[in-house]
């Protein structure tokens, strides 16, 4: 099934989207249901849910004629993995720093935690981040929690997750160097907009494209229609369901609760900017600018990027 939430101007609903990618239509269920209130147990409700907007759903529509927004606007909590570390060797290199990587990275999964107030939906403008003059994108999976739990065992963690979709955390690059010069984590780097959508594809649809690590679907990002990247999750590092053990050392991961695979290699303009073809590196993303992630597995993101807010400055000038 491929779950959205959209506004046709009555309000946010939550459908099930139908069709071949050539007139789809949204088979919405009434008015004042949600997605994340049909998770929470082993995927029954889910399932009646989808039933019910196959067999009577409360209104049809054409695609075309609703807006998209994130399947789960407002997760419980965001948390974003790096499962690639080619990724991170990529950013090492772009940075002029060795590729070789200290053995905590491969002792546990790093993540941070994202801002739920900043998720956005899957063509919706994006600002750029306030006083940001390196903007910049990044091609992830995110997954959604169904049914939740704590200390799970990464053999089975996998089997609490209800499915997945893009998951785009835009970096501010120069925010970020102070970040990390200060050393408590990801801060305003990662705050400004999370993209989610276009659509919640089940666990079920996806199956077919199993790897030993992941998925083995193509997953694209472009600039302007320019391709930038290309991957699957099939190469992680760190498989979900290591992930999920991690995150959920301790503490309780709850149903809609979202987490990123962290950047597919080479999805982010920072990891060509030491390219030595210099088509692959025109620029950090300005106003204007399109952005779009793309699969077959997992639909289309579309966005523009819109000039940046003023900032609103501390007394000490920044």
């Amino acid at each position: 099934m491929r779950w959205v939430t959209y506004d046709a101007g009555d309000g946010e609903r939550v459908g099930l989207l139908d069709g071949d990618g050539n007139g789809d239509t949204v088979r919405g269920l009434p008015a004042g249901t949600t997605l994340l209130g049909f998770l929470g147990d082993d995927g029954e409700r889910l399932a009646e849910a989808g039933a019910r907007a196959r067999s009577d759903p409360a209104e049809v529509r054409a695609l075309d004629d609703v807006r998209l927004l994130a399947p789960i606007p407002r997760p419980p909590s965001v948390r974003d993995g790096l499962c690639f570390l080619e990724h991170l060797r990529g950013c090492y290199r772009a940075l002029g720093r060795s590729t070789e990587l200290a053995p905590v990275w491969t002792e546990t999964p790093a993540f941070y935690f994202g801002n739920p107030a900043a998720v956005i939906g899957p063509y919706d403008d994006v600002p750029i981040a306030p006083g940001s003059g390196l903007f910049d994108l990044e091609l992830e999976i995110g997954a959604v929690i169904g049914r939740g739990g704590r200390d799970l065992p990464p053999d089975s963690a996998e089997g609490h997750l209800v499915g997945y979709t893009f998951f785009n955390d835009w970096t501010a690059r120069d925010h970020q160097m102070r970040d990390m010069a200060q050393g408590i984590g990801m801060g305003k780097a990662k705050d400004s907009a999370i993209t989610l959508g276009p659509a919640l594809v089940t666990v079920d649809e996806l199956e077919p494209h199993r790897a030993e690590q992941g998925f083995t679907f193509e997953v694209t990002a472009t600039v302007n229609d320019r391709r930038i990247a290309t991957g699957s999750l099939a190469g992680m590092d760190w498989s979900f369901g290591e992930l999920l053990a991690f995150l959920s050392r301790g503490t309780d991961l709850r149903p809609g609760d979202v987490i990123g695979s962290g950047t597919v290699p080479g999805g982010c303009l920072l990891e060509h900017v030491d390219t030595a073809d210099p088509a692959a590196f025109t620029g950090w993303l300005q106003p204007g600018d399109v952005v779009s992630l793309a699969s077959e597995a997992l639909g289309e993101t579309r966005q523009v990027v819109r000039p940046a807010p003023p900032v609103t400055r501390l007394r000490t000038g920044f």
